[in-house]
């Protein structure tokens, strides 16, 4: 029998930090280029988009936790390319990966097995029946006119004496179903994202380079255990090592062929077992995974960092038991509204609850706590550089504890 591996529970956290990037060298403050975007982009694998822009849209938190100030207009261009149409230049591509998510473009075809299963089951799917006509017609306006917002898309649709029922629904919403649902299904990806971050639609052919496209395509025809196996491996590159729960959760796998795809990397030598002092549960390392001997720095990371998107994994690694609050009423939230660990020398030893109220030019600390065996005389110069650096990024001017 082979003998697993013991590792402590700090060897762990800065293997997990380093898979994470967070044990590259920062470029100086404004000199970050479209390589180390791409650097960051390689680390992560995948990076969550959400609508709340109470500090930042959420895209760009990680970038800046891993870089230090830097253009967002690089990620803009990695999303977008060269132009709305160019199929040149755009290095990630939206769909629902762990959530709404940025990815490489060779992951998007690993997804083909969602896209098909989306058809059936997608959330949208009602639309289907409901509106026939309708979803086709979408398609084809996509097609022919794309990239469109659904603002755009409704434009083009006919409306009054054209419905043939009354209740047939040529409205935003119908509109909207109908373009999450063939989003969901991959009849139709995203070229980016509008200033006010409305989705331009358009079908794949037009936006995505061909092999991609193609790779997609005969993936529909596969078993979807390998494709799997494949997103549980660059999982893992992007973990460093993790729980099967953990591994899964980065690209929202289910069901028994997660087992078998752990399996099949470890008889391919791409996954190793190992044992994590003080983490009760079974533990899958990276056999190429960077330990380094400490990963000093620090950094402030979005709700949706991947860092510590499991929870568990949070707690069972740092101790912190962290919670998004958003969806919390306010009266009950314990910590804040969004509410950022703050990462120091490989420990998460405080969070900060942040807005930018721009109208003033400030970003303001609404709350701010430290976590058990923190040392504040240490960390407290440490937080401030971080968020001077973020006002600065953010375009404020200065930073205001007055309500923490």
């Amino acid at each position: 029998m082979t003998r697993v591996p013991t590792i402590s529970l700090a060897t762990a956290r800065r293997t997990a930090l380093a898979a994470q990037g967070f044990a590259d060298r920062r470029p100086g403050p404004g000199t970050a280029t479209t390589r180390h975007v791409a650097r960051v982009l390689d680390r992560v694998r995948v990076v969550q988009i959400d609508s709340v822009n109470v500090l930042a849209r959420t895209q760009y938190l990680p970038f800046f936790s891993r870089l230090g100030p830097y253009d967002t207009a690089l990620l803009d261009r990695a999303r977008d390319g060269a132009g709305p149409r160019a199929r040149t230049g755009r290095r990630v591509v939206e769909y629902w990966a762990h959530e709404a998510s940025l990815v490489p473009l060779q992951t998007w075809p690993l997804l083909a097995f969602r896209m098909e299963g989306a058809r059936e089951r997608a959330w949208s799917r009602e639309i289907v029946q409901s509106h026939p006509g309708l979803l086709q017609t979408v398609l084809e306006v996509v097609g022919e006119h794309g990239p469109l917002t659904t603002r755009a898309v409704e434009t083009y649709l006919p409306h009054g004496a054209d419905r043939p029922t009354e209740d047939w629904g040529w409205n935003w919403s119908a509109v909207k179903r109908c373009l999450e649902f063939l989003f969901w299904s991959g009849q139709i990806t995203s070229a980016g994202r509008t200033a006010s971050f409305e989705r331009r639609y358009a079908v794949p052919e037009a936006v995505l380079p061909a092999d991609v496209v193609q790779r997609r395509d005969a993936l529909l025809e596969e078993d979807p255990q390998e494709a799997v196996t494949e997103l549980l491996r660059l999982s893992l590159l992007a973990h460093g090592l993790g729980t099967q729960r953990c591994l899964a959760d980065y690209f929202r796998l289910r069901g028994p062929r997660v087992a078998r795809a752990l399996t099949t990397l470890e008889e391919r030598g791409h996954a190793e077992r190992v044992q994590v002092r003080g983490w009760d549960r079974p533990v899958w390392r990276d056999p190429a995974a960077r330990s380094p001997r400490s990963v000093p720095g620090s950094a402030l990371l979005s709700p949706f960092d991947s860092l510590v998107w499991q929870r568990e994994r949070t707690e069972a690694l740092w101790g912190m038991r962290y919670r998004l609050e958003i969806y919390v009423p306010a009266g009950q939230r314990v910590h804040g509204y969004y509410v950022l660990p703050f990462l120091l020398d490989e420990e998460l030893v405080g969070r900060v609850d942040l807005k930018a109220d721009r109208l003033s030019g400030t970003l303001l600390v609404q709350s701010s706590g430290w976590e058990p065996g923190a040392d504040p005389a240490r960390a407290v110069p440490a937080l401030q550089a971080e968020l001077e650096a973020m006002a600065g990024w953010l375009g404020l001017s200065r930073v205001d504890f007055a309500k923490s």
